[in-house]
């Protein structure tokens, strides 16, 4: 017998047909002997409008505290609704909110971490012989208040549940069959992975994979919890996310492993795959500051001052001072929405440190290339610049790292760029990817 925690999004429990179908797939793995703990998303795209009803009646903005407990509506339905249409089907189901199962987050609502996370109820119904049903994407603050984890959240509820619990794989279901070199919206012919590296993992998610909340990656490799990203409108096996701990589950009745994630032989090398994939971002913009003054703090304080704004910067890049005056730029990346905010903190410093000026581009897009291969191939950058220059595509700022290689180009090119890179590399496959639902998640 193995412990599954499976985790559902919003396109996998959109209508009753969907939540029909979500229950059947975790009857028959409880029925096999399995026992088996669900997170679930919001149906659809409720949460979006729950969001516009938010702005309706509060057009100057919604407070936080009420916002999140709004939103957290959403997964309450689906984790009733799926418990309804479990035990309909004979099998004893119980819900829970995230409050319920004992996840404890810190205070900062709408964007909340998780502190503890002690599913002492959930453990109990599983025990049991039941169902566990846990609403995502929330939790309970120590003053007791709901808060949300943010867009994505249900994932690391997921995870972090996984973890609790010793489960043998955490299944993330969504309406592609697993990750893919490309997005198959971009590059319908991109290949599925059918394993990758919790460090490819990372770096895809981080550098604009939507496939996967960035968070859940994180917790999944600090408490080794294997993922299998599958789709839950095929039964085809999905992609194999591989951590340090061992994954061992039950036996079938011939004495074969059931829930064994796969393992590099000889015959199979994991670094065969010199690239894993291309995750592309389309919501950054580029702030250049012209003309900093080429000495120790200067570019401290200009990123200090972004992040005390509370703005994410995601690549920096500072030119080597030349001229007679000792000047140098400071160009970085950051997410769009917070344009504003990053360029009235900059200008703050201006007079302070003598800057020259602050130019602010908005809609740049970045194209992150991944995959182990690329430590010992220095011939990869080589091919990827020589498939964005034949493509006619301008490279405006680079980043790297030991398993990437990061591009800022202007936003409207971003999608010819990453069929480029793809078609260099020789990623497509024979077939289109199939996406079920439509939106990815």
């Amino acid at each position: 017998m193995a412990l599954l925690v499976q985790k559902f999004g919003g396109s996998s429990v959109s209508d009753v047909d969907s939540i029909r179908r979500v229950a059947q797939r975790v009857v028959a793995a409880r029925q096999s002997g399995d026992d088996v703990a669900v997170v679930v998303s919001a149906m659809g795209d409720t949460t979006d409008d729950l969001l516009d009803l938010a702005t309706q009646v509060s057009p100057k903005g919604p407070p936080e505290r009420e916002l999140d407990m709004l939103l957290t509506a959403g997964e309450r339905i689906s984790m009733a609704l799926l418990a309804m249409a479990i035990q309909d089907l004979g099998v004893p189901a119980r819900s829970f909110t995230g409050q319920q199962a004992g996840m404890r987050t810190d205070s900062s609502h709408g964007r909340a971490r998780l502190m503890d996370v002690t599913p002492s109820r959930v453990a109990a119904t599983l025990q049991r012989g039941e169902v566990a049903i846990v609403a995502g994407f929330q939790g309970v603050s120590e003053d007791e208040d709901v808060t949300t984890l943010g867009r994505g959240g249900s994932d690391t509820t997921a995870v972090a549940l996984a973890a609790a619990l010793n489960a043998d794989v955490c299944e993330i279901y969504t309406d592609v069959d697993g990750l893919y070199t490309a997005d198959p919206r971009i590059v319908p012919s991109a290949s599925r992975v059918t394993r990758i590296t919790i460090e490819e993992t990372l770096e895809m998610a981080a550098h604009g994979a939507k496939i996967l909340h960035l968070r859940a990656v994180e917790y999944a490799r600090r408490f080794g919890v294997p993922l299998h990203v599958r789709s839950s409108f095929s039964d085809k096996e999905g992609t194999w996310i591989l951590v340090d701990r061992p994954l061992t589950g039950a036996l079938h009745q011939d004495g074969t492993a059931r829930h064994t994630a796969p393992s590099p032989t000889s015959e199979d090398p994991m670094e065969d795959p010199l690239i894993s994939g291309i995750a592309h971002d389309k919501s950054l913009a580029k702030i250049t500051v012209v003309g900093v003054p080429d000495r120790p703090g200067a570019a401290a304080k200009v990123i200090g001052a972004v992040s005390t704004a509370g703005v994410s910067i995601d690549m920096i890049v500072q030119n080597v001072s030349t001229s007679p005056e000792g000047l140098s730029d400071i160009s970085f990346t950051l997410p769009e929405v917070d344009g504003t905010v990053a360029v009235a903190a900059v200008r703050e410093l201006q007079h302070e440190l003598g800057v020259a000026d602050v130019l602010y581009t908005s809609h740049v897009g970045k194209l992150s290339l991944v995959g182990a291969g690329l430590r010992s191939n220095p011939a990869v950058a080589q091919r990827m610049f020589g498939a964005l220059a034949e493509a006619g595509i301008n490279i405006e700022m680079i980043s790297t790292s030991e398993i990437r290689i990061s591009v800022i180009t202007d936003q409207e090119a971003l999608e010819a760029a990453v069929r480029a890179v793809h078609s260099a590399f020789r990623l497509d496959a024979e077939a289109e990817a199939v996406i079920y639902g439509g939106t990815g998640r």
